[in-house]
C-alpha cells in the first residue's frame, strides 16, 4: 500500500522532518498496528527521497522535543523511535516515558502502545490490570487494535473477570473495521459457540473474510471447514487448495495436512514424494505428528529410500518427550534390531513406558516379554494382568493369549469356561489358532460340561 501522503519535495531545511511525520501519521491510520513495521519502511523511503537517514530523523526530532516544539504526535513517534531502535539505540525505558507523556494528552494509539508495554513488561513492570485499563481507553476511543487486545483480555480473563460475551462484543467490533485477527477470533467464538449461539456458517463467513486478507490461520481454518463440511458443502479441492496457499506461507499445520492429503490422495493425485517432502518441511519445524510420519516413511520406503537408521533416530527423539506411538516403534526396534544393536532390556524399558501410558499395542507387547522372560524376569502374573487389561480394552491378540492362561492356570487359576469364552471372541474376530483350539476344547467333555 503506498503512502496517502500529498507531501512532494520539502522546501526548507526542517520541511522533511514535518513531512516524515505527516507520512507516518496517515498512514497509521490506513495500517493495522501489527502493520506498523510497513509505516516504518515507508519514512524511510520519505526520508531517502530527501536525502536523510533514520539517524538524521531521530536526531532533529529528539532535539524539537527538548525544545518542547512537537506535539504530542511527534513525542509518540519518539517513542516509537526508542522502541524500535529506528535511528538510535533500542531504549524501552525511554520509550516507556515518552508514551506516558503521550497518554496524558488522551492520545488513543499511545494508550493502545502504553497498554501493550505494560502487558509484556517493557520498560516496566509487567502489570495487566493497567493493561487492561489503557486498552479500555484506546477501544473507546476506536482503536481497532486496542479493541481487540482487550477482547483477548476478556476472553483470557487477563487484568479482568473472563467475560466471553463481552469478548465476542469487542472482537466484532475490531472485526468490523477490518481487523483480520479479530475476524478469525470472531470467527472462533462462532464456531465454539463462546460468548454466543454456535453458528458454523457465520465461523465459516469470517475466515472466508480473514483468509482473502492474507491471515495464515483463517486459510488453514476455512480449509478445515471445507474438509470437514462445518458451515459449507464439503470440498477436498478447496482445502487443498488452502493448505496449499498456507503451507506455502510456512503455517506448520496446514504442510502437515497438506502432507497428509498428498499421502492419500485427497483433493489431488497420490503423490508419496510431495508428502515426504512436506513431512520434512513439517518435521523441521517442530511438528511431531510430522515427525512421527517421518518415521515411518523412511521406515516402509515410502516417497524416498528405505532408511531404517533414519527412522530409529526420528522414533528416538519423538519417544523422549512421550510421543505414544514412537515409544513403541523403538521398542519393536530395540526387540528386533531393527535400525540398531539388538537390545531386549531397552525394548522392556520402552514397552513399559508405552504400556503405562494406555498404549494396548505395548500393554500385550510387555505381557509377551514377561511371559518368555525377554528383558526382564520371567513373571507369568504380570503377563495375566497385562492380557487381561488389554483383552478388557479389546484387543484380540490378548483375548487370546489370556484364553491360554486360563485354560493352562498360567499366571492365574486354571478356569476353562472363561478360556472357552474368550477362544470363542477371539475366534469370531479371525484368529484361526483360537478356531482350533475352540475345536479341541468343544471336543473336551469337561470344558463343555462346565460351559453349559
Amino acid at each position: 500500500m503506498s503512502s496517502t501522503s500529498s507531501i512532494e519535495n520539502p522546501t526548507s531545511p526542517l520541511d522533511w522532518l514535518e513531512g516524515t511525520l505527516i507520512v507516518i501519521k496517515e498512514n497509521l491510520a490506513i495500517f493495522q498496528a501489527s502493520e506498523y513495521s510497513k509505516v516504518i519502511e515507508l519514512g524511510k523511503k520519505y526520508l531517502a527521497r530527501n536525502q536523510k537517514t533514520p539517524e538524521d530523523f531521530f536526531d532533529c526530532l529528539n532535539e524539537k522535543n527538548s525544545q518542547c516544539l512537537i506535539d504530542t504526535f511527534g513525542q509518540f513517534i519518539l517513542g516509537c523511535c526508542h522502541y524500535t531502535g529506528f535511528g538510535t539505540s533500542e531504549d524501552q525505558g525511554k520509550a516507556f516515558e515518552l508514551y506516558s507523556k503521550a497518554v496524558e494528552t488522551g492520545y488513543s494509539n499511545a494508550q493502545y502502545i502504553l497498554g501493550l508495554c505494560y502487558a509484556n513488561g517493557k520498560g516496566t513492570t509487567k502489570n495487566l490490570e493497567k493493561a487492561f485499563e489503557l486498552y479500555s481507553k484506546a477501544a473507546e476511543a476506536g482503536d481497532s487494535s486496542a479493541q481487540f487486545n482487550l477482547a483477548l483480555c476478556y476472553a483470557n480473563g487477563e487484568g479482568t473477570t473472563k467475560i466471553l460475551e463481552k469478548a465476542f462484543e469487542l472482537y466484532s467490533k475490531a472485526a468490523e473495521a477490518g481487523d483480520t485477527s479479530a475476524q478469525f477470533n470472531l470467527a472462533l467464538c462462532y464456531a465454539n459457540g463462546d460468548g454466543t449461539m454456535k453458528n458454523l456458517e457465520k465461523a465459516f463467513e469470517l475466515y472466508s473474510k480473514a483468509a482473502e486478507a492474507g491471515n495464515l490461520n483463517a486459510q488453514y481454518n476455512l480449509a478445515l471447514c471445507y474438509a470437514n463440511g462445518d458451515g459449507t458443502m464439503k470440498n477436498l479441492e478447496k482445502a487443498f487448495e488452502l493448505y496449499s496457499k498456507a503451507a506455502e506461507a510456512g503455517h506448520l499445520n496446514a504442510q502437515y495436512n497438506l502432507a497428509v492429503y498428498y499421502a492419500n490422495g485427497k483433493g489431488t493425485t497420490k503423490n508419496l514424494e510431495k508428502a515426504f517432502e512436506l513431512y520434512s518441511k513439517a518435521a523441521e519445524a517442530g511438528h511431531l505428528n510430522a515427525q512421527y510420519n517421518l518415521a515411518v516413511y523412511y521406515a516402509n520406503g515410502d516417497g524416498t529410500m528405505k532408511n531404517l537408521e533414519k527412522a530409529f533416530e526420528l522414533y528416538s527423539k519423538l519417544a523422549e518427550v512421550g510421543h505414544l506411538n514412537a515409544q513403541f516403534n523403538l521398542a519393536v526396534y530395540y526387540a528386533n534390531g531393527k535400525g540398531t544393536t539388538k537390545n531386549l532390556e531397552k525394548a522392556f524399558e520402552l514397552y513399559s513406558k508405552a504400556a503405562e501410558a494406555g498404549d494396548l499395542n505395548a500393554q500385550y507387547n510387555l505381557a509377551l516379554c514377561y511371559a518368555n522372560g525377554k528383558g526382564t524376569t520371567k513373571n507369568l502374573v504380570k503377563a495375566f494382568k497385562l492380557y487381561l487389561k488389554a483383552a478388557e480394552a479389546g484387543y484380540e491378540d490378548s483375548q487370546y493369549n489370556l484364553a491360554i492362561c486360563y485354560e493352562n492356570g498360567m499366571g492365574t487359576t486354571e478356569d476353562l469356561a472363561k478360556a472357552l469364552k474368550l477362544y470363542l471372541k477371539a475366534a469370531k474376530a479371525g484368529n484361526t489358532i483360537a478356531k482350533s483350539n475352540l475345536g479341541l476344547c468343544l471336543h473336551s467333555g469337561n470344558i463343555f460340561d462346565m460351559f453349559f
